[in-house]
């Protein structure tokens, strides 16, 4: 079989499923994308540039349209040479909404052609109007509407699609959703594991001994803002060190906004946050991005693990968390709560409640033992729906099945 994936930033989401499909001699695994940087055994890249920026004068709404046909038509020329070369694949799968895929059926019609959807953006509903203190405007929504250009363009065009939790799939119209199988990328549990005894909780790169601390209390993000709660999060971790002496609060991550707006002041969420919630600089410790055995050990390491989200795409750290046995304090949010079960396989709290999360926190922290059982279903969770080997094998078998 002969498989095309296409995805800006190599390997992204594809990382699991290119590698497997590329094991198997039998197949022919081309990976698009503009990454020059990194690689897979027996994947085989073909770059892309894009020619241009989007122009100064295009209608703001549709600047991110204009890239997305940028993308398109990039990797529309690059594979078009492919194509001279003989190069035809069975199946191509595309992430959607990058614009990559946008005409990548017009070069290859004969082709299986599927996208993994991972969000439909909706002014209501969802992420947009969650918080009262943002109220959506009329501008937003003409915006939003035409964000999602490029993936309705997928959802028309594609032979199917796959999206990653039931919560997500709900945000797609539904005259496409038939389209569309849920099938999570996997959490790999056989890595994220609880430590055993005589591991090492070293942070090498952060320079932290773990193993030091009483009580640690962690957060792991790809980007310091407001979608994944972390001014709630300051602000607890504010009120729980005040109550809680030997109290130490372990946040991995990197300085940035990945989603949503920044500060019209040009500061960050973490230089702004720290500066309203002043905190022992001794005990609040910044590590930035881990390698993954100090992320693991990270996690190992934790008494609680504070994971919060708008009603948005779910993070795969919360489920690596869960994973690596920890006691997963998180926002009593939709698509938190596709996956935790209160009291059961995690605590879950509101997310706007600072005072709520320091409280729970404050309990988990004083009578550890008693959440053994949550630590052990959350693991337990994980390993029967999604586990890493499982979800592979179910992509596969959905691709193979996209043949015929």
């Amino acid at each position: 079989m002969r498989i095309l994936f296409l995805h800006p930033n190599f390997p992204a989401q594809f990382w699991r499923i290119a590698q497997t499909l590329a094991a198997n001699p039998r197949n022919e695994v081309v990976f698009i994308t503009t990454r020059t940087d990194g690689e897979i055994k027996g994947v085989r890249k073909v770059l892309y540039k894009l020619p241009r920026e989007v122009a100064e004068q295009t209608h703001p709404y549709l600047k991110g349209y204009e890239q997305a046909i940028l993308h398109g038509q990039a990797a529309y020329r690059a594979m078009q040479e492919e194509k001279k070369k003989g190069y035809y694949p069975d199946v191509i799968y595309g992430h959607s909404g990058w614009g990559i895929t946008l005409f990548i059926r017009d070069l290859f019609p004969r082709a299986r052609f599927l996208c993994n959807f991972e969000w439909f953006y909706n002014a209501h509903g969802s992420d947009c109007d969650f918080d009262p203190d943002e109220p959506v405007t009329a501008d937003d929504e003409a915006r939003l509407r035409i964000k999602n250009s490029s993936i309705l363009v997928d959802l028309y065009s594609c032979d199917a699609g796959s999206c990653p939790t039931k919560w997500q799939l709900a945000q797609f119209p539904k005259e496409f959703r038939p389209k569309i199988e849920v099938i999570h990328e996997g959490v790999d549990t056989a890595f994220f594991k609880p430590a055993a005894e005589g591991d090492s909780l070293v942070l090498e790169k952060a320079g932290l001994n773990l193993s030091e601390f009483p009580e640690i209390v962690t957060y792991a993000t790809r980007g310091m803002e407001p979608y994944r709660g972390f001014p709630q999060f300051i602000h607890a971790a504010q009120k729980l060190l005040e109550v809680r002496p030997k109290c130490h609060i372990v946040i991995a991550g990197e300085d940035r906004v990945a989603y949503g707006r920044t500060l019209p002041d040009g500061k960050t969420y973490k230089q702004h946050l720290l500066e309203k919630y002043p905190m022992d600089p001794s005990r609040v410790h910044f590590t930035g991005l881990l390698p993954y055995g100090d992320y693991l050990r990270l996690l190992q390491a934790s008494h609680a693990h504070v994971y919060l989200t708008r009603p948005f795409v779910l993070s795969w750290s919360m489920l690596e968390a869960m994973s690596a046995g920890c006691l997963v304090v998180a926002s009593r949010t939709a698509p938190v709560e596709e996956v935790i079960q209160h009291e059961h396989n995690g605590l879950l709290t509101d997310f706007f409640d600072a005072d709520a999360l320091s409280r729970t926190l404050d309990r988990v922290l004083a009578n550890r033992a008693d959440f053994a059982s949550i630590r052990q279903k959350a693991r337990h969770t994980v390993q029967v729906h999604y586990e890493l080997r499982e979800c592979l094998q179910r992509r596969v078998r959905w691709m193979t099945r996209q043949l015929g």
